[in-house]
């Protein structure tokens, strides 16, 4: 017969238990050696002790002091391209995403949550995220759309460590990141002609990730927006940036082609692009109804994931596998293997287009990232 014996107390200079907690134990103590006696051996082996200490509170850091020390720097690109690096080694633990759809009723919505997270392996840290997107009636009480969280864990005990309000800062950081990754691995040092179509909080940070890797040329297009975008971000790069009058006009003269939209619509034609070779980054289709890509360019190009198993469920690659105009096969890489060498990027006058959809990595790279800068606060 296996008998439980309570765990010791704590000495006194550390934790000081109470006469009737000491006393508490005690009897939950002898019933379960009562319980036990009258158990087989087998159920008894998995009594779980009864635990008499807890673990501290996590640290709770609002947006003010996130997007105070953070940003698109070498810090952040280099850990997500480290993480994409490791996920095609199998060396991240990525779950598939969670997604709620908060439909529109005269209480709610309308609005979507994502739940992602990952755990890359050997990192002291793993990160679960929640970000809240497309509630668009916020506007009514001067909101922005989206919010969100990030709990950053402790690898080792299991416990948060960090409760981040980012409202989405670090989502649309560790997202433009992926864009300097993709930018890095994707394209030649020539192609200096930046595009971008649609210009809100990604696309700033996309323009920030692309002006990391080199001096670029930017062209700006949206229905709304792109003045003020184009005039920020050369103040802010100082870098020369225009606004184009059409997103054709944008394609026709753009080496690289970053779309951040909404996803509702396809935002460039076949016809309108580069004929020397353009890199098209998209990042506007995360979900099962959103769509930037038309079929037939995501067809003739070599099409780059960052994780297959999600592009192919909610990405740009879904319309084309649905439609038939592509299988699986037809996947030149993901983002990784590129980053990796071995799988390649550009190679002469041809379409890339590169999916991302967001993956659990980088948001436990950004994690670990944020972690490590704002815990020393």
């Amino acid at each position: 017969v296996m008998v439980w014996t309570p765990p010791k107390p704590a000495p006194k200079e550390s934790c000081t238990i109470s006469r009737s907690s000491t006393m508490l134990a005690a009897q939950l103590g002898r019933a379960l050696v009562r319980r036990i006696g009258r158990s087989s051996v087998s159920s008894a082996q998995f009594v779980r002790p009864l635990a008499l200490s807890a673990f501290p509170p996590p640290r709770l850091f609002d947006y003010k002091t996130i997007t105070a020390n953070l940003k698109i720097d070498k810090d952040t690109i280099d850990a997500v391209e480290a993480a994409f690096g490791a996920l095609a080694k199998g060396h991240v633990d990525v779950p598939m995403p969670m997604h709620i759809g908060i439909e529109e009723t005269s209480v709610a919505g309308p609005g979507d949550c994502h739940i992602k997270g990952g755990y890359v392996s050997g990192t002291p840290t793993f990160t679960v995220k929640l970000a809240c997107v497309s509630f668009y009636n916020n506007k009514n009480l001067n909101l922005p759309p989206g919010s969100g969280i990030f709990i950053v864990v402790n690898a080792v005990t299991g416990a948060p460590l960090g409760i981040f309000s980012e409202n989405r800062f670090m989502t649309d950081l560790r997202t433009g990141a992926a864009g300097a990754v993709a930018m890095k691995h994707c394209t030649t040092a020539t192609q200096d002609v930046v595009g971008f179509i649609g210009c809100g909080a990604i696309a700033r940070n996309m323009a920030r990730a692309a002006a990391a890797v080199r001096p670029i040329k930017g062209v700006a297009y949206a229905i709304d927006g792109a003045e003020q975008f184009a005039k920020d971000m050369e103040a802010e790069l100082g870098m020369p940036f225009t606004v184009a009058p059409s997103a054709e006009a944008l394609c026709r003269q753009s080496d690289v082609i970053f779309t951040q939209t909404p996803g509702g619509s396809t935002v460039l034609e076949k016809s309108w692009l580069n004929p020397k070779g353009v890199t098209i980054i998209a990042s506007g289709s995360d979900q099962p109804t959103k769509q930037e890509i038309p079929i037939d360019v995501l067809k003739a190009s070599k099409y780059i994931a960052d994780l297959v198993k999600q592009t192919s469920k909610v990405g740009e690659l879904r319309s084309a596998l649905k439609a038939g105009a592509m299988k699986l096969e037809d996947v030149h890489a993901e983002l990784g293997e590129v980053v990796n060498g071995t799988k390649s990027g550009r190679e002469g006058n041809e379409i890339i287009v590169v999916d991302l959809t967001g993956t659990g990595a980088q948001d436990a790279a950004i994690g670990q990232v944020a972690w490590d800068k704002l815990s020393k606060l």
